[in-house]
């Protein structure tokens, strides 16, 4: 099956979330693909407000039908989700590691 790549900038903090959350709901609900992979890998500075974007992706992505996986969560990225506890919302099982 194939999935539409959305890309996270390398910044992404409370003054752009916004505007990246708006970017990134267009642009999930104009893809045909029903599977959806958000790329974080390019994430230098960020701060909760990354996961409030991606939760938004995902509710985005649900209400159209669709699947999100996130893969490339920079380490502080991953420990907020588990410190948060919406690791599983985002990530696939398995698909991150356990550190």
């Amino acid at each position: 099956m194939e999935a539409a790549r959305l890309q996270l900038p390398a910044e992404l903090t409370h003054a752009q979330a916004r505007a990246c959350a708006q970017t990134l709901s267009a642009q999930i609900a104009a893809a045909s693909e029903v599977r959806l992979d958000v790329d974080a890998s390019a994430l230098v500075s960020f701060d909760s407000s990354a996961l409030a974007v991606l939760l938004e992706c995902r509710r985005a992505a649900l209400a159209a039908g669709k699947s999100l996986a996130v893969a490339g969560l920079p380490a502080g990225l991953q420990s907020m989700a588990r410190l948060y506890g919406v690791q599983a919302l985002l990530v696939p099982d398995g698909a991150l590691p356990s550190a």
